[in-house]
């Protein structure tokens, strides 16, 4: 390979490392501003009825899925940035455009929820996650849970079901 072909290379690579960034940057301020809006509109107790049992109620969340790990807050956090690091490595080699839009939202996801638990508690990685969406059914979540669960499912599905697009030969 020559110095310009490796050139290109690395600029094919850098551009979509970058394009994913950028999307999980703005998954996470948009995760942020519904969580700002939450917090304003449903402080007071104030529960918002939607449709059937769907609604909007603030509650606070200091562990993981299910409120498991209550107290594990700065563990948890820092297991979600070792992931989130993996994660952004793996953009260099991913190629499947289904996979990169997955993982953008579980990055996007999972650094919505660390920024809660630096920022909203009274020590570093302290804080509580900001959920608002009840089910009544289903545990409270917020916009950067559902990034992570359906990035995970969809990224499990390109797992199973790899992209038939067709491969061409490097010349």
């Amino acid at each position: 390979m020559t110095v310009a072909d490796e050139a290109i290379t690395t600029h094919r690579v850098r551009q979509p490392i970058a394009g994913a960034l950028v999307g999980a940057a703005v998954f996470v301020a948009l995760d942020q501003l519904t969580k700002w809006w939450a917090l304003n509109a449903l402080d007071d107790g104030h529960t918002i009825h939607i449709v059937w049992t769907l609604r909007l109620s603030l509650a606070f969340n200091e562990g993981m899925a299910f409120s498991q790990g209550t107290g594990l807050g700065r563990v948890i956090a820092l297991v979600a940035a070792i992931v989130v690091v993996a994660l952004v490595r793996s953009l260099r080699t991913n190629v499947d455009q289904r996979a990169r839009i997955a993982t953008v939202l579980v990055i996007g996801g999972a650094l919505g929820n660390v920024v809660d638990r630096v920022f909203r508690g009274s020590s570093w990685l302290d804080g509580a996650v900001v959920d608002f969406i009840d089910l009544q059914w289903w545990p409270v979540f917020n916009l950067a849970d559902m990034g992570i669960v359906c990035g995970a499912i969809l990224l499990a599905y390109t797992v199973v079901r790899p992209s038939r697009a067709p491969e061409y030969p490097r010349g």
